[in-house]
């Protein structure tokens, strides 16, 4: 798998399902949410199968799946249970070229009592993608996500910014988080398989990927 990674973000809601989608279509890859919570508003594999057009076997069903729209942490609590590290495994094949890994939330979210979305980034052994936003207060966010997954062994792949391009902070970011900006996701009007592809295409950089 050339091309395998486990997508995280610097917080809830930053693009991290739309980066998924448009690494599944770009690279033909397999996709994987481990942890989903609010599954009552639909899951985000049925989201990423949807505008990346996956086909069934390269969709793979998640670990844990609660309907609560919270913290995996307090969601695995209010289901009575704990989620655990030693049953979250890498499918041993899968039909694609590569694997994209999607995590809950930002990067210190916590999964049960003592462990963290980084542990189970280390787990799985991917470079990880940080999605971060481009607005006002992204390079506080982002320098303070790559300095907790630096910290707890993961390795980093690139960043990559999403909504209004910002020059000064996307030089920032390379500049102070000593690390690649791998691409950039616009706000976009409409979001398919056939746009995700003009995005990748136009707007990141593929050599950071072979």
């Amino acid at each position: 798998m050339s091309r395998s990674f486990f997508v995280t973000g610097t917080d809830t809601g930053v693009g991290k399902t739309v980066l998924s989608a448009l690494l599944c279509a770009a690279f033909d890859a397999a996709y994987w949410k481990p942890i989903q919570t609010g599954s009552d508003e639909g899951t985000d594999r049925q989201t990423v199968a949807r505008l990346a057009q996956l086909s069934p076997e390269k969709l793979v069903p998640e670990a844990y799946c609660f309907r609560p729209p919270v913290s995996p942490h307090l969601a695995a609590e209010r289901a009575g249970m704990e989620i655990q590290l030693e049953k979250i495994q890498l499918p041993a094949r899968v039909d694609a070229a590569g694997f994209i890994v999607e995590g809950a939330g930002g990067v210190l979210v916590p999964i049960n009592g003592t462990q963290f979305m980084t542990d189970l980034m280390k787990h799985l052994g991917l470079p990880a993608l940080l999605a971060t936003r481009g607005s006002l207060g992204t390079i506080n966010h982002t320098l303070l996500s790559l300095q907790a997954l630096r910290s707890a062994g993961v390795a980093v792949a690139g960043v990559v910014m999403i909504g209004e391009e910002n020059a000064d902070n996307r030089r920032a970011i390379e500049r102070y988080g000593k690390v690649r900006v791998a691409g950039t996701i616009p706000q976009l009007a409409r979001l398919d398989r056939p746009v995700l592809l003009e995005v990748f295409r136009t707007r990141f950089d593929a050599s950071l990927f072979q």
